[in-house]
Parts: C-alpha cells; structure tokens; sequence
C-alpha cells in the first residue's frame, strides 16, 4: 500500500465506500446504453431511426456518437469527482467502463476536445485527454493532439440548447492535419454542441468522418 493511500484513503465517488473511487456495487449499477438508439446521435429511442427528433434538421458534423452510460444523478456524482475534486484514477476506470460496453470504433486515430486553458489549469488536468488515452491503450488506438481552443468558451451548464450552439460555434480548430477517420472522444454528450464543433474542426483538417464517443450522455 502506498504512503499516499494511507493519509488519503480512497473513497467510492458515488456512495463514499471506503475503497475504489468506483467501487464494484456501484460500476454494476451504472446505467448502461445499449439499442435502440438513434444512429446517428446515439440517444435511446423506442425503436431504432436513422435521426431522432434530439438531432433532425441540425448540420452534425460527426458521423455518429455512442455513449456507456446515462448521465443520471450516481453517474454525476462520479463525473465531478473525477473533473472538479482532482480524482484523475477515475478517467481509467470510465475507459474499462467504454470498452466494456461499446466496440471499438473503426478509426485510425482517436482525438480529444481539448480542455478550456483557465478550467484546465483550475482543475490541473484535462479529463477528455486523459480518458481518450486510457481508450487509446485498450483498443490499441494511437492519441493525437488534433485540435486546439481558439478562445475561451462561457460554461455551458444551464444554458439553453441555442446559446450552448452559439457558443462554441468557431471555438476550435486544427491543430495538425487529421487522419482520414478519428474518434473524437470527451467526457459526457450534453446537447452534442461541442462535439459537433470540434467534429466540425476535425473536417476542416482533413477528416473524412469522425465517431463520437463519451463516457456518458444526457437522456432527454
């Protein structure tokens, strides 16, 4: 046991059991996704549709978007833990949740949406990143750095689905030529905002298609 664990146990993220900051009773409750789902968007549906009403009639620059598990109040818990309280050894445990529920996505490389420079520095590491080299290791996917932030972006949270378009339109952009097929990886699909401009980022580098995958989304 290391010195570190003795001063500072761990705790479960989600119910505070001493141990994992996942612990096994909580992972097996987490709600996993699974079909129907939207094709395109990934959002659970009563039956399987190429565009569900969350994305008909919006330009998508990504080609589809999968998710593990449901953004519901345990897996919350669990997101601001491992973003807002430093808990960076979740970011592993959310990639084995990944792998386990979704296959491996036909890409030659994966990305990350690069973090806020200010929130970035605040929280002393970027979540996306960490966990996109975490999948990177299990699917056995080379990580590059694709894109950066052209300017800082206002938090997205509480913010209508119309303003959080507004405001990450433009907010990113390539940082080197990108391969013909990446996945772009991030922490939780709220509204699909920054993802789809960070896809759209990805095209103009020369990404054919581009797969979404996050560790959780939002169920409308």
């Amino acid at each position: 046991m290391k010195l570190f664990d003795v001063l500072l146990p761990s705790r479960c993220a989600v119910c505070g059991a001493g141990g994992d900051q996942l612990c096994a009773a909580c992972r097996e409750r987490l709600a996993r996704l699974g079909p129907p789902l939207c094709d395109r968007c990934g959002c659970p549906t009563a039956w399987p549709v190429s565009r569900c009403r969350e994305c008909s009639g919006r330009r998508l620059a990504f080609a589809s978007a999968r998710a593990a598990v449901a953004y519901d109040d345990e897996v919350r818990r669990l997101v601001r833990a491992w973003k807002e309280r430093g808990q960076r050894r979740i970011a592993a445990d959310a990639a084995a949740v990944v792998a386990e529920t979704l296959a491996p996505p036909r890409v030659e490389a994966l990305t990350f949406v690069p973090a806020d420079r200010a929130r970035g520095l605040e929280r002393g590491h970027q979540p996306a990143q960490r966990l996109a080299r975490e999948l990177g290791l299990r699917w056995e996917l080379p990580v590059l750095s694709l894109l950066r932030r052209t300017r800082p972006v206002p938090r997205q949270r509480g913010q209508t689905l119309v303003d959080r378009r507004r405001n990450v339109a433009g907010a990113f952009a390539p940082a080197r030529a990108a391969p013909r097929a990446v996945g772009l990886v991030d922490d939780v699909y709220t509204s699909g905002s920054t993802v789809a401009a960070a896809a759209s980022a990805l095209r103009k580098a020369g990404a054919r298609r581009v797969d979404v995958i996050t560790f959780a989304r939002v169920v409308r």
